[in-house]
């Protein structure tokens, strides 16, 4: 999924109103497709009287899977707009779903696309953007007389220590950036003219 991404944590909702039409969106943080589809048939439940409920999402690792559904309006008038949404702002793991309530008066493809459009862009607004860094938590196992110099080294490069337990040894679980991952060994190493002990944990995102 390459070194970070950017997503949602919070859904979010957001409406738009054209000619007496009303375009509800509602975006969520999905992890999976699975979950992505489960979100869009909680929406059409409860909205099951709309006309059109229509989606999009992206999710995987490089937003490798992404799929759009029209529901029933025009070819390429809801769907893909709403995809354009999301890809627009950098987004993964994450799905967006635009109810439409008929006012009356026909939209026009070009009406409808600005519309999904805009909906989509509303409920993005109402939550927050967040980037997701791929990082390596790394075990670092010292004594007492070098844990000055490990933590001074890892607050000058920004690095956040997550969980620290003190026995006999002191061992820190701080996650590293991927990219930095070899040069924070190397300088604990040295500091501690290889006194500490390093184990690299999975890959995740945080």
């Amino acid at each position: 999924m390459g070194k970070e991404y950017n997503t949602i944590i919070e859904p979010g909702t957001g409406e738009y109103v054209e000619k007496k039409s009303r375009f509800i969106g509602y975006v969520r943080h999905v992890e999976s497709e699975e979950e992505a589809e489960a979100f869009i048939y909680e929406i059409k439940k409860k909205h099951y009287d709309a006309r059109h409920n229509c989606s999009a999402y992206s999710v995987g690792e490089d937003s490798i899977i992404q799929r759009f559904s029209d529901d029933g309006e025009p070819s390429g008038t809801a769907g893909k707009p709403i995809l354009e949404v999301i890809t627009g702002n950098g987004l993964n793991n994450v799905c967006i779903v635009v109810t439409r309530y008929f006012g009356g008066t026909l939209l026009g493809t070009g009406g409808l696309v600005r519309s999904y459009t805009e909906a989509a862009k509303e409920c993005i607004a109402d939550t927050a953007i967040v980037t997701k860094k791929c990082v390596i938590p790394l075990a670092i196992t010292t004594n007492y007389n070098d844990l000055g110099k490990i933590q001074y080294i890892l607050g000058q490069d920004g690095i956040t220590v997550r969980d620290s337990d003190y026995g006999e040894n002191v061992v820190l679980t701080a996650d590293v950036p991927v990219d930095d991952i070899d040069s924070i060994e190397k300088k604990l190493t040295e500091a501690t003219a290889a006194r500490v002990a390093l184990k690299r944990g999975d890959e995740m995102f945080l």
